[in-house]
């Protein structure tokens, strides 16, 4: 089997939302890389504390979903740059209540970038707390859980308005662009990953 086919569509029951914050658990302890370990016991923390982790209102702050979109030859990846905050991201955000994460990156990632037939590796590959300050918002902490997302080949770039500009860039080129460190280890958990799997699985 084609490594891209252990990648999942939104049709699979595996995605389907959850309110569960130990849903969100699930996929958050599978990440055990050591330079997120901190970040990772901090997210457990959010998860004890927090009436309603996944809630865009929570405070200090909440979980978010986030998606890497590669291309489908997993050489090329897809960066916004975001309206609000006007810097270079990978498409994601908030899970508006849903704990079941991938679902919520695959769907973030389907929204803003207008592709169709995305599919997301059901693991989450990195995990990343940064402060956001939106304009008309308080400043607070988005507790992302990352994944990896594959897009169709010959895939069409749309987009909304959450982004002005969009560019397809080489997954060893990330660190090239105007990202904050985060993005370039997701980036490099993405590069890690697609060699391990290699071409089939």
């Amino acid at each position: 089997m084609r490594v891209e086919l252990a990648f999942i569509p939104s049709s699979d029951p595996r995605l389907r939302p959850s309110t569960s914050p130990e849903d969100a658990w699930a996929l958050i302890s599978r990440v055990d890389a050591p330079e997120v370990r901190t970040t990772r016991d901090r997210m457990r923390e959010l998860i004890d504390n927090v009436g309603a982790p996944a809630d865009r209102g929570s405070r200090p702050g909440h979980l978010t979903g986030s998606a890497l979109v590669v291309d489908a030859d997993f050489q090329s990846t897809l960066l916004l740059f975001h309206t609000k905050l006007r810097i270079w991201v990978q498409p994601g955000g908030h899970a508006d209540g849903d704990t079941n994460l991938a679902g919520v990156a695959l769907r973030e990632a389907t929204e803003e970038t207008g592709i169709e037939g995305l599919k997301v590796w059901p693991t989450p590959i990195d995990l990343d707390i940064h402060e956001v300050r939106p304009p008309k918002e308080d400043p607070h902490f988005h507790h992302d859980v990352r994944f990896l997302v594959v897009a169709p080949p010959e895939a069409e770039f749309v987009g909304n308005h959450e982004s002005l500009d969009h560019r397809w860039i080489g997954l060893d080129s990330v660190g090239s662009m105007a990202v904050d460190e985060g993005v370039v280890r997701l980036a490099d958990a993405a590069r890690r990953l697609v060699a391990g799997i290699g071409t089939s699985t």
